[in-house]
């Protein structure tokens, strides 16, 4: 089966085959045109989802937006890469500005993109890049947004609208690579960053280090779990920030938070539809719930797209 690149057409696993797109950096368009060109000349048989035969997956491209780092993940449905040393070389030498070359495992027959065992072909396997005057590690199932520039208006929103004095304590939920409470620990007391992927927990540890941040701690744990553990301890944070996935915060998340009570919450949405259902328990159908929002604030991450990111600032009543 022949390799083909490009996006899925809406509400489908169809593939449109598109070359470029003004959404992401040109140079992973130019590196993507190789690996299929590479995979016909190398017979690599593209993954069929019907059949799930064929053995190249998915093309992941990462580059660092101030850095110039660039990282390609090949996932491949097994661990035997025929001339898997000859392809690594050729990609190279078409794209020398490649700073590292993963191989991702995902022999599943689901949706997911990355499989869970990975291993570098070529250099460290991972990137790293600098957002908001702060340097971060990224590897290649950590979560970073796409838009860096845009990442910062939105970051720094975020941190203005926390209204920190540097007594609080501050919990950062569905964490990732820890960007937002790395940037707000210099404002508060201190910040405890919860994030369920391990390989992000991992690398926001690093990303602490690297920072020379040491008021945060970082939990691999389910957020919702977390604010149990936290009620049932009775500890009470000051201001709790969100970034969750596009299927929202869970009921049982929105019902802790509101148990614990901080005196503000930051929630960043990329999904209008769910954050306006997350927002009927915070603040009530008819604005009178516990939560009353100060302030949205919509932050266009993909131009010339339905894709918005919003954040809304909520206070206590």
């Amino acid at each position: 089966m022949t390799a083909t690149t490009g996006i899925y057409s809406e509400g489908t696993h169809r593939v449109i085959p598109v070359d470029s797109c003004l959404l992401e950096d040109e140079r992973a368009d130019a590196i993507i045109a190789t690996v299929r060109r590479l995979a016909s000349s190398f017979r690599l048989r593209a993954y069929d989802e019907d059949t799930g035969y064929g053995l190249l997956r998915h093309i992941l491209i990462r580059t660092g937006h101030r850095s110039g780092e660039i990282m390609v993940v090949l996932v491949v449905t097994s661990p035997v890469f025929p001339s898997r040393n000859n392809f690594v070389r050729a990609l190279r030498e078409a794209h020398p500005e490649i700073t590292t070359i993963v191989q991702n495992v995902n022999g599943a027959r689901t949706s997911m993109i990355l499989g869970d065992n990975e291993k570098p072909l070529y250099g460290k396997g991972y990137i790293v890049d600098e957002l908001c005057g702060l340097t971060f590690r990224i590897s290649p199932k950590s979560f970073y947004q796409v838009n860096p520039s845009q990442a910062e208006r939105l970051y720094g929103l975020a941190a203005e609208e926390a209204c920190l004095s540097g007594t609080e304590t501050v919990v950062e939920c569905y964490s990732g690579v820890g960007t937002i409470g790395i940037l707000m620990a210099g404002r508060a007391r201190e910040v405890l960053s919860v994030e369920l992927n391990r390989d992000a927990v991992r690398d926001a540890r690093n990303n602490a280090r690297m920072n020379h941040v040491d008021n945060i701690t970082f939990y691999e744990n389910d957020s919702t779990r977390f604010l149990l553990q936290m009620e049932e301890a009775g500890d009470r944070p000051d201001v709790v920030v969100l970034d969750p996935p596009r299927s929202g915060a869970t009921p049982e998340f929105l019902d802790a938070c509101v148990r614990l009570a901080p005196s503000r919450i930051i929630y960043i949405s990329c999904s209008p539809d769910t954050l306006a259902r997350d927002l009927r328990i915070l603040c009530g159908d008819d604005a009178t719930g516990p939560y009353r929002a100060c302030r949205i604030v919509p932050v266009d991450m993909f131009p010339f797209t339905r894709g918005i990111e919003t954040l809304v600032s909520l206070k206590l009543r």
